[in-house]
This record gives C-alpha cells, sequence and structure tokens, in this order.
C-alpha cells in the first residue's frame, strides 16, 4: 500500500515539474516572441511600431499589478484555483487580441492576458510547497537554466510564427499552451490550501512581515541584480547586433541561440556546485563570475573594435554566473517563510521586474558604447550583491544562525 501511495506521489511530482516548466515557457511567450510581430501589427492596426510598443508596456504593468495580489491571496485560499483562474482569465485575452480589429480593444486585452499570466507567480510558490531541500534547489536551477533557453529561442520562434501564421500565430500558440497548462494544473495539483494562514489573512500585514526582514529583501535584490545583468543584454542586444553589427534578424536569432546554449552549461555547473559548496558560497561564485565578465566586456570594449564574438564572450561567463547565483539567492529568500511563499514569491518577483525594468531602461538611454556601459553595468551590480551577500552571512554569524539551506 505505501508502495502504490509512494509511486503517486513520484508521478504527482513529475507532473509537477512539466507544469513549473510551462509555465516558466508562458512566462516568457506572450513578450518575447511577439517582437519579430511588430511591423504586421502596426500595419494591421494602421499604426506605428512605437505604439504597439504600448502594448508591451502595459503587458508589463498588467503583471506587475496582479501578482502583486495573486501571490498573498494564494496564502490564504490556495494555488490551484487562482492558477485555473489566471489561465482562463489570459486565455481569454489572447483570444480577444485575435478578434478585435481595433486598436484600443487590443490593447484592453492585452491588459486582460496579462492580469491573467500574473499566476505564473505562483510558479516559486508551488516550488516551495511541493518539494524539498536539494531536490527544490535543482527544480529552481532548472526553472532559471529554462527561462534563458526558452527567452533565447523566442526570437526565432516569434520569426518563423510570423512567416507561417501571421501576427496572429503567437496568441494561438500561447492559447494553445495555456489550455495545456490549465488540464495539467486541474490533474496534477490538489484543492488543498497552505497549512498556515494565520499571517496572510491581511495584504499588507504579510508584505509588510517579508519586506521587513533584510535578509529576504537581501536575497531577493541579489537575485535581481543577475537577473538585471542578464535582462539588459537582451533588452539592447537588438541595438548591438542589428543596428550597430547591421546582422539580419535571422544571424541575431542564431547569435542568440549561442547565447542559450551558456545557460545549458550554467545550469550544468549550479548543479554540480549546489552538491558541494552551501547556498551562500554559489551566490559568491556567480556574483564573481559575473564580475569577471564585467572586466572582460570593459577590457574587449577599450582593446578590440565591437564584434559579436567580443559581446559573446564576457555574455556567456555572465550568464554562467547568473545560472549559478539566482537559484540560490531565491531558495535562500524563499526558505525564509515558507507559510507565506505565495506573498514572498510575489515581492520578490516585483523587486526582480523593476530592476530589470529600470536598470535596462538606463542603459538603453547611453547610446554612445553599449558595450562599456553593460560592463560597467555588470561590475557595480555584482559588486553591490557580493557586499549584500557579506553583509546577510555576518548578520547571521551574529545571532549564530547556520549558513546553509
Amino acid at each position: 500500500m505505501d508502495d502504490g501511495q509512494s509511486a503517486v506521489t513520484q508521478r504527482q511530482r513529475r507532473g509537477a515539474v512539466s507544469l513549473l516548466l510551462a509555465m516558466v515557457l508562458l512566462g516568457v511567450f506572450p513578450l518575447d516572441v511577439l517582437l519579430p510581430s511588430f511591423p504586421a501589427l502596426a500595419e494591421h492596426f494602421r499604426s506605428t511600431p512605437a505604439d504597439i510598443a504600448l502594448s508591451i508596456s502595459l503587458f508589463a504593468v498588467g503583471i506587475a499589478f496582479a501578482q502583486l495580489l495573486i501571490g498573498p491571496l494564494s496564502d490564504v485560499i490556495g494555488r490551484k484555483g487562482l492558477l485555473l483562474a489566471g489561465m482562463s482569465v489570459s486565455m481569454l485575452g489572447a483570444l480577444g487580441c485575435v478578434m478585435t480589429s481595433d486598436y484600443s480593444l487590443f490593447l484592453v486585452f492585452r491588459v486582460v492576458q496579462a492580469l491573467g499570466c500574473g499566476c505564473f507567480v505562483l510558479s516559486q510558490a508551488l516550488v516551495q510547497d511541493l518539494f524539498e531541500g536539494e531536490e527544490r534547489d535543482r527544480l529552481r536551477i532548472l526553472m532559471v537554466t529554462a527561462t534563458g533557453i526558452f527567452i533565447s529561442v523566442s526570437p526565432l520562434a516569434g520569426t518563423l510564427l510570423q512567416a507561417a501564421l501571421g501576427w496572429r500565430g503567437s496568441f494561438w500558440v500561447f492559447s494553445a499552451l495555456s489550455a495545456i497548462v490549465l488540464l495539467k494544473a486541474w490533474w496534477f495539483l490538489d484543492n488543498s490550501r497552505p497549512a498556515a494562514r494565520g499571517t496572510s489573512t491581511h495584504f499588507l500585514r504579510a508584505y509588510r512581515r517579508v519586506l521587513g526582514d533584510f535578509d529576504f529583501v537581501g536575497y531577493w535584490l541579489i537575485s535581481a541584480f543577475a537577473f538585471a545583468c542578464h535582462f539588459s543584454f537582451i533588452v539592447i542586444s537588438p541595438l548591438i547586433f542589428m543596428d550597430r553589427l547591421q546582422l539580419s534578424a535571422y544571424d541575431f536569432s542564431l547569435i542568440l541561440l549561442i547565447y542559450g546554449a551558456a545557460y545549458v552549461i550554467g545550469g550544468i555547473l549550479a548543479s554540480v556546485l549546489s552538491r558541494r559548496i552551501n547556498g551562500s558560497q554559489q551566490i559568491v561564485v556567480g556574483l564573481s563570475l559575473i564580475l569577471f565578465a564585467g572586466l572582460t566586456m570593459l577590457y574587449l570594449a577599450s582593446n578590440f573594435a565591437l564584434t559579436p564574438t567580443t559581446v559573446l564572450i564576457p555574455m556567456l561567463i555572465c550568464t554562467a554566473g547568473t545560472t549559478i547565483a539566482r537559484p540560490a539567492a531565491t531558495s535562500r529568500a524563499m526558505s525564509l517563510y515558507p507559510e507565506n511563499a505565495g506573498t514572498s514569491a510575489s515581492a520578490g518577483s516585483t523587486l526582480i521586474f523593476i530592476c530589470g525594468g529600470l536598470i535596462s531602461a538606463l542603459i538603453s538611454l547611453s547610446p554612445a558604447n553599449l558595450q562599456s556601459t553593460l560592463g560597467y553595468c555588470f561590475v557595480i551590480l555584482s559588486g553591490v550583491a557580493l557586499a549584500l551577500n557579506a553583509r546577510i552571512s555576518r548578520r547571521n554569524d551574529l545571532v549564530g544562525q547556520p549558513d546553509s539551506d
């Protein structure tokens, strides 16, 4: 009897892993895959690409707003119902985008889609709920690796979808994938609520609790700074490769595929390190690689002409560091308040969103030498993150808290 119960549990856990990876894929799909369709969208709605870009901004704002509510609410009523509702709303928004021919209604449906996609913030809470110890850490490494791969493949996928199905293709595929995720969530997740709910009865109280903890905020900032290095490169990469180096969209897509391979290598390194050193040491290793990548980029920018190689070499190093540091920092942050996993995930995701958006915007406003600016960004962010990690470690040593996850 116990063996049968164990087999069911293992089957459910495998299903949960595939569900989480599908959520990671859907998290990048509505933004990155749509980028190659900007000209077609502008033509369809008789607008400009700059106006279409507004839909991306509204989408990001919608997700940020939704996740602030969904995370704490999931601590009270559970994850499954909110995930099913979010996926349904996101599908409704995507189908509305396909059906409308009015640009204002298109923006409205994009916001509806974004509000539904806010449920993807529950992926971190589900990891905290369903897995433990090293298995939890390995899964977070896998999710970070998968995120990088999906983002790297997205421009090529968007180009192929645009050629085959037009701008509506990405919305049709998103709807199909969302339906699959909805069914998997209904099948593999149970209806149980979190065991401890007393501290989550009020949104502001829950946020005040987690955001008032220096260690919690510090670990999420470390994760956010590591993410910002990757995100900044993704944002300005079209300016470097297509504008400055005059590469075609297809060549640009192939370069990002190479960049995605670095996430695989980084994920392997992170998995090995997670079994040999503790989380704080993993953070130091990852951030040190990002620092080295920044110094390498500055050296190459000063001594060599701008080429795809001089950009990719430091970026591959940076990506490996990001893949090592982010999962370790996220695991340590999420372990502090397991009874508030939804609130913790929402607060951390918002910090990541704000840091990534602001830092990438600042870099894009410095068009004189994007390569050098990116290098300085890596050095500064990794330096601040290393200082934060050292401060947290000293605080834990003073109170006698063990330095292990």
